[in-house]
């Protein structure tokens, strides 16, 4: 991307991405309560409504995050592995929300690739915000050799 464009819209990507740190914060810290007590918010037999609420309204939680790092990682870093990543990201959401409606184990995968997805589109726009400050303070563009290690990289997140 032109490094002016780049610089209208630098500081408001800097701000969506410490917010998506925020609120993978706050998911991390609720995971390991639940985690440290071995309890959770459901009761102890849930019906078959509470794991559809419950799958929903975690789908929805991690939605504004999803966003957030596909449309950084697609404007500042590279379009086509953003894409695919995020393409991949709604797959595996699907996964997690059929899993979770049956045992809540078989939720578990989907929810560990959504986590490896996430990082890789937050780790591509935090390069993109590197390159456009390294363009600036010392006048390269290291644009291609990122392009190029984001589609190298992308395909390798369907290994386990």
């Amino acid at each position: 991307m032109d490094q002016d464009i780049v610089g209208h819209i630098v500081l408001l990507v800097i701000v969506t991405l410490l917010s998506v740190i925020q609120n993978a914060y706050f998911a991390h810290k609720v995971e390991d309560e639940n985690k440290k007590t071995g309890r959770t918010v459901q009761r102890a037999a849930p019906s078959a409504f509470d794991r559809v609420y419950t799958a929903n309204q975690n789908c929805r939680d991690a939605y504004p995050m999803f966003l957030a790092v596909l449309w950084c990682a697609g404007l500042l870093c590279s379009q086509a592995p953003a894409a695919f990543a995020g393409l991949m990201y709604l797959y595996v959401r699907q996964k997690y929300f059929i899993g979770y409606m049956g045992e809540r184990t078989q939720s578990i995968p989907g929810y560990m690739l959504g986590k490896r997805l996430m990082s890789f589109m937050f780790l591509m726009s935090v390069a993109g915000v590197l390159n456009y400050y390294l363009g600036i303070i010392f006048g390269s563009d290291f644009q291609m050799y990122i392009k190029t290690i984001s589609n190298t990289i992308s395909p390798l997140l369907l290994l386990p």
